[in-house]
């Protein structure tokens, strides 16, 4: 299989390419931890450009089942057919849904399957995936049918880390834990986003960004996406780049809680 090098658009350390591309060669699939902002979900978006692959996102809520990743039987569907005079009602196949896990299955083609924040479902949710995706196959027992994957998907599992997964779950993956940036690393990926960015700004940026993300009176600490953000309102708003580290113009872009902005206008020096 073709190796996963990065991409124009997504820059990752050594230790995060060896972790991605020993988890394609074991065909097992990835799990990614890091605080928000840390870039894992963009992470299979490069994936998959970058192997050319197409990506099928499985976003997981607090409400979502297991089940629902591999197919849906629309009974109520039905039940209206079936009074109202619809045809076909004892095709039960046509009420069978494919979710997102069954869509990757049936591919013609490899994909990647990101499975976006595993850590809000239940916690027997991971268990509940185990056998499909060691197995790599499903068993619909409305139709009799049994749904096996084609080609095996190239699976990226995140976590924010809300939950602690179950042991039986982690010894199926691969784990890597994505650490915030550091200042080097960031002002990689800003100049991915912005090239021609002058130096000047970004070094006054980086330095009031990392000493506001320092400061313990923060609790929701700005991410890599607000950084990125607040360039592009310095930039169109033309702020002085000597004003920046003094006065943190559209302070609204880092910082999204009251008390995080009146903390911060307390203490800022």
């Amino acid at each position: 299989m073709k190796e996963f090098r990065g991409s124009q658009n997504y820059v990752a350390d050594e230790e995060l390419l060896r972790a991605i591309n020993i988890a394609m060669v074991l065909q097992k699939p990835l799990l990614i931890k890091g605080e928000p902002g840390t870039g894992k979900t963009m992470l299979a978006q490069a994936i998959s450009q970058a192997l050319d692959k197409e990506l099928v996102i499985w976003n997981i809520k607090s409400t979502t089942k297991a089940q629902d990743g591999l197919y849906v039987y629309d009974v109520v569907q039905r039940l209206y057919d079936s009074q109202f005079g619809g045809q076909g009602v004892d095709d039960i196949a046509k009420y069978v849904k494919l979710g997102k896990l069954g869509e990757a299955f049936t591919a013609d083609k490899q994909v990647i399957l990101l499975i976006d924040e595993i850590d809000k479902a239940d916690l027997e949710f991971p268990n509940d995936l185990l056998w499909e995706l060691d197995r790599m196959e499903f068993y619909i027992p409305e139709t009799g049918e049994t749904v096996k994957a084609k080609h095996r998907p190239v699976v990226i599992i995140t976590s924010n880390a809300e939950k602690e997964l179950p042991d039986a779950f982690l010894r199926r993956c691969v784990f890597h834990y994505i650490a915030f940036p550091d200042k080097e690393l960031m002002a990689d990926i800003v100049r991915v986003h912005y090239p021609d960015l002058d130096e000047k700004l970004l070094t006054q940026v980086l330095e009031a960004f990392y000493k506001i993300r320092q400061l313990p009176q923060i609790k929701k600490k700005p991410s890599t996406s607000e950084i990125i953000d607040w360039i592009q309102a310095l930039q169109h708003g033309g702020v002085d780049v000597s004003r920046i580290g003094k006065e943190v113009p559209y302070l609204g872009v880092l910082l999204k809680k009251n008390e995080d902005m009146d903390a911060l206008r307390r203490v800022w020096r």
